[in-house]
């Protein structure tokens, strides 16, 4: 007896194929209830006239009509919409047409019962999987399934409108975009910080020689004696990716052969720059630029402070950080007490600046003002006062340009001492006389007193260099006869402290040179750093 297959067309033909084919399998189930999608292969199974189900038969060719006998028809009468005609459709080797891969949002054929023996269907009931058709006609399920009851009808439906409501974005007022933006910017420090201290790997103790540098050896039993301007570059130290901030010699004389530098790549290097000019030791424990960074006055650790909000002292033989804290603003000036070595204060993108104890961990002071950027901080001679440069400036007069506190009290002790136009990127005392030099953006170096009410010298000025908005930094020589600093244009010009005049310029960098510093004992070596990225020594 043939098997018919009945569709609710009543124009549909019937095909006819030997009963011997069939195998039933018992029970008869209800076709009614038998829903299936138009993406999935009903190969598995036909409809026996008895109204039971049967294994369908396997095609070997389809050259060879001996060989293969007829697929399973589709059944597309549950979903009328699904198929062009509603007439009988055979499965082809290769698809018309490549189907998308989501399904249009209409009710699904998806959501029925499934029958227990179909595996396919029965795990796409637990976990819903989107089919992707590939060009042989056959599905893929992809690797972003999505576990629901839902159809895919009901779930893109409500997927793209919620896609759609991700879309829209609300109009945000110009005066709280800055507040927003702070707002994520600290969010995403407190993540930070509860990843860890770290940004980079843990640094590995410093290889340092217990003996002191051959060539400093000879100084350290001798006093100190004129300083002689250097004439040629003895070291050429790359290795930074980002402009440099500043350069340090170690304050220690035995250990003076060491020199620090900082930079906008995110770490700060601890070079051997008197014996070999290579690198002892990279650190990589900021994750935004470091602005500023210390050595302490025992030339064991390094205070590091940068855009990160992250401070952190290090311990250069052990390579491990004695000290970690986080400030509420990003930091571009740190200096220690010159007598409680465990007392730094630090400056950056705030209107007040902030006193740590290395030993609690806390911030024991602090300094406010009128302002919006600390720029330098400087300790006089004793550690009771101290000054700070800000980037406070009016149209006639630069008010609070420079203010002297009181460290014990947070007091101001005087707002009017720079009544020019200018702000002042860094700050430096003089090693022998009462007086300190401050860098300005008129192009020019102004010396003040270091006393009260520390007023600005109107006879000496140290002219021809350029700032340019840079924060182009100055030193004074061991002996107080020199001055050094850089220029926005690259070179680096050496002053005479006593007459103004200019002794020598350096031409050694194309790009801004932002650092100067001369050595602690040798009497004719100074190191320079520049906006490219390179530190010189000169000798």
């Amino acid at each position: 007896m043939a098997s018919l297959v009945a569709y609710e067309d009543s124009d549909s033909e019937a095909e006819t194929e030997p009963a011997g084919s069939f195998h039933p399998v018992g029970q008869m189930e209800d076709t009614s209830a038998m829903l299936r999608p138009p993406e999935q292969d009903f190969g598995s199974r036909v409809l026996d006239a008895t109204g039971g189900w049967a294994p369908s038969l396997v095609c070997g060719s389809h050259d060879d009509p001996t060989t293969c006998r007829l697929p399973l028809a589709r059944l597309w009468s549950q979903d009328p919409g699904s198929c062009p005609s509603q007439r009988l459709r055979w499965p082809r080797p290769e698809p018309e047409a490549t189907l998308p891969a989501s399904p249009p949002a209409r009710p699904s054929l998806w959501t029925s019962q499934a029958p227990a023996g179909h595996v396919p269907l029965a795990a796409a009931r637990s976990k819903q999987v989107r089919v992707c058709w590939e060009p042989s006609g056959s599905p893929k399920p992809s690797l972003d399934a999505r576990t629901g009851s839902e159809g895919p009808g009901k779930g893109s439906s409500s997927l793209q409108r919620k896609r759609r409501e991700d879309c829209v974005v609300p109009y945000i007022p110009k005066r709280l975009r800055p507040l927003q933006a702070l707002s994520t910017e600290t969010d995403s420090g407190k993540d930070t910080e509860a990843r860890g201290p770290l940004a980079g790997r843990v640094p590995a103790p410093l290889c340092v020689a217990p003996e002191v540098s051959e060539f400093i050896q000879p100084y350290l039993d001798s006093q100190y004696k004129e300083t002689k301007i250097p004439k040629t570059v003895l070291f050429h130290l790359r290795g930074h990716r980002g402009p440099v901030n500043s350069v340090q010699w170690c304050p220690v004389s035995a250990r003076s052969h060491m020199l620090l530098s900082t930079s906008m790549d995110k770490t700060f290097k601890v070079w051997n720059a008197v014996d070999s000019g290579s690198c002892l030791q990279t650190y990589s424990l900021h994750s935004e630029a470091v602005r500023a960074a210390r050595w302490s006055p025992c030339g064991r650790r390094i205070l590091s402070g940068g855009f990160d909000f992250a401070l952190h002292l290090t311990d250069l033989e052990t390579g491990t950080q004695l000290f970690s804290s986080r400030s509420d603003f990003r930091i571009t000036a740190l200096r220690f007490h010159p007598r409680d070595h465990s007392v730094f204060v630090c400056g950056g993108f705030s209107s007040e600046m902030k006193a740590w104890d290395i030993r609690t961990s806390k911030v024991v002071r602090s300094y406010k003002a009128t302002i919006q950027q600390t720029l330098d901080i400087l300790f006089l001679r004793e550690g009771s006062e101290f000054l700070s440069s800000t980037d406070a400036s009016s149209r006639d007069s630069a008010d609070r340009t420079i203010i002297a506190w009181d460290f014990q009290s947070s007091a101001k002790i005087s707002n009017q001492i720079f009544h020019e136009r200018y702000t002042c990127p860094s700050l430096t005392l003089h090693p022998r006389e009462p007086v300190f030099l401050a860098q300005t953006n008129g192009n020019y170096l102004a010396l003040f007193s270091a006393v009260w009410p520390y007023r600005m010298s109107r006879r000496r000025r140290y002219e021809g260099h350029k700032v340019e908005g840079y924060s182009v930094g100055c030193d004074c020589s061991p002996d107080g006869d020199l001055l050094l600093t850089g220029s926005a244009d690259g070179r680096t010009l050496v002053y005479s402290f006593r007459t103004a005049s200019r002794a020598r310029t350096l031409h050694g960098h194309t790009q801004a040179c932002v650092g100067a510093t001369f050595h602690p004992v040798l009497p004719s070596m100074l190191a320079t750093c520049s906006w490219e990225g390179d530190v010189k020594i000169w000798h």
